[in-house]
């Protein structure tokens, strides 16, 4: 059996592990614009190399305050003009009778739940937690896949027999609860998607094991757009076919077929027969750095910008010894205008090609000169390495070799003294 292990509401959870008065009221943990990032102040920052997907892998280190933390939120998220900015990014089941949802600007949160207790994030904390438990959970399980920060897939298959599951699963419920005063949801099945579907039905803090022979019972009535897996996209396509469930969804195995290998493996998941195995450890695919602050028109601020985090990527590219060949940049304007484009070039990455590609990334996509700037995002993907080798252009290679070479005493520098210890002069100079 193969379970999936999902924490509820894990960053409120976790904070509720260190400040217990928190525990029965209504929580909301928020994230803003990043101030730190793009100042001159020294700031020491931890590079995450194993987070699990999705996770961000470069963290700076929330300093000591002497503020208690039911105030904290009010010198990150109140401007001096009195302006409530910052959104919800997690929230405690007790703020649900109020609407609160993920996104919720947090001015409107404050009015929609009267005594909201807010939290600024702190996300080195929620990965350091989402660590130890993962080491504990290695200790129960044979095999373990850190999906996210907050998400594990086990195979228990050959450890534990199958109609002992249930006895297992609720003992490691309790176990975790006790030991890290974490609650946490747990499901079972034959298949991993099976399972993460199951948890989603149970939580909090429930447990459930679904048997081969009960997969269609409970699989049929779900909607399309609630399994993993099943984008927007996809469930718009077997709308307009009219398919509202699963059942119905498991009825037409040709439209998935449209979607090729993607399609058919989504199909099988649906059944519950896809038998996708527990992965301990997985090929980074990709890595990317973004974000959000006041909205701003000077462009030189923003080209600093952007040389500030592709200096970030960059670094962390280098330390995790990965060879992305395409790049992509996003920037969002004032009033929801996006931009956003991707760009392969098959060199050997180092970080004066990087920043300079960053730089002329930006003029590309920036369409719209006069417009306010409030998001800046920078990825990289399509990696190469043992399973996926590439040719590098060898008009670049010998100049790219070298500057890799000088990536890597660069590297080594700010990994004793820090990753702002040595920078660019552009990024001295701040316009706004």
């Amino acid at each position: 059996m193969k379970l999936h292990m999902d924490l509820d509401c894990y960053f409120v959870s976790a904070e509720r592990t260190r400040y217990p008065f928190l525990k029965g009221r209504p929580v909301v943990v928020a994230k803003g614009s990043d101030k730190r990032i793009f100042s001159l102040e020294k700031k020491e920052a931890v590079l995450i190399e194993e987070s699990g997907a999705f996770n961000s892998t470069l963290q700076f280190i929330t300093k000591p305050s002497l503020t208690p933390i039911v105030k904290q939120w009010r010198d990150e998220f109140i401007d001096k003009d009195g302006t409530i900015h910052g959104i919800v990014i997690a929230k405690s089941y007790e703020t649900k009778k109020f609407k609160i949802k993920t996104g919720t600007p947090l001015k409107d949160a404050l009015m929609m739940c009267p005594g909201l207790i807010v939290l600024p994030s702190d996300h080195l904390f929620y990965q350091m937690l989402s660590f130890k438990l993962k080491a504990y959970l290695e200790t129960k399980i044979p095999l373990l896949e850190q999906y996210s920060i907050d998400e594990f897939f086990g195979d228990v298959g050959g450890w534990i027999e199958e109609g002992n599951t249930l006895e297992f699963i609720a003992m490691l419920q309790r176990e975790i609860t006790e030991k890290f005063d974490l609650p946490i949801s747990i499901a079972a099945s034959g298949s991993k998607w099976i399972a993460k579907l199951a948890t989603d039905t149970i939580k909090p803090y429930g447990t459930k094991v679904i048997y081969p022979h009960e997969v269609n019972a409970f699989v049929n009535p779900i909607k399309v757009e609630d399994f993993p897996g099943v984008g927007r996209v996809v469930a718009q396509r077997l709308k307009h076919y009219g398919i509202e469930t699963l059942e119905e969804a498991k009825r037409l195995p040709m439209l998935f077929d449209a979607y090729g290998k993607t399609g058919k493996e989504l199909y099988k998941r649906i059944q519950g027969i896809d038998n996708e195995p527990v992965h301990p450890s997985r090929e980074r695919k990709g890595i990317g750095i973004s974000r959000n602050f006041a909205a701003i028109e000077d462009r030189e601020e923003i080209q600093r910008r952007v040389m500030i985090l592709s200096r970030y990527l960059s670094y962390t590219i280098t330390k995790l010894g990965l060879n992305p060949t395409t790049f992509f940049m996003k920037i969002h304007y004032q009033y929801g205008t996006k931009s956003s484009k991707s760009f392969t070039h098959d060199r050997l990455f180092n970080e004066v090609f990087f920043i300079d590609l960053a730089q002329s990334m930006l003029k590309e996509l920036d369409v719209h000169p006069r417009y306010k700037i409030h998001y800046i995002g920078l990825g990289a993907s399509n990696c190469t390495g043992i399973h996926k080798r590439k040719s590098f252009s060898m008009l670049e290679f010998h100049k790219d070799t070298k500057h890799a070479k000088l990536s890597l005493g660069l590297m080594k520098i700010r990994d004793k003294y820090g990753v702002d210890m040595i920078g660019y002069g552009r990024e001295r100079v701040m316009s706004v």
